[in-house]
């Protein structure tokens, strides 16, 4: 690549790959504990857990409501609302 082009990009500088690797993992791995990993101090539940709570209540499924398998809310939760 010539200089030109190397200055349109941007400043690259070099780092070492097991630098690089440490910083974004760690960052990630913050990242998706606290969005989805710890339960929300406000009602005490896990994103997932809220989107299944959600569909339950839109498919009706009550104590007073009839039988339905796991697998039929598993299967809307993951249809409608995974990310």
């Amino acid at each position: 690549m010539s200089e030109k082009a190397l200055s349109l990009i941007g400043d690259i500088k070099p780092r070492p790959i097991v630098n690089e690797m440490e910083e974004s993992y760690l960052s990630y791995a913050m990242s998706v504990i606290v969005s989805r990993a710890l339960p929300d101090a406000r009602d005490g539940l896990k994103p997932v857990h809220r989107r299944i709570l959600y569909v339950m209540h839109e498919l009706g499924l009550r104590s007073s409501a009839r039988f339905r398998k796991s697998a039929n809310v598993v299967g809307e939760v993951l249809g409608k609302y995974h990310p």
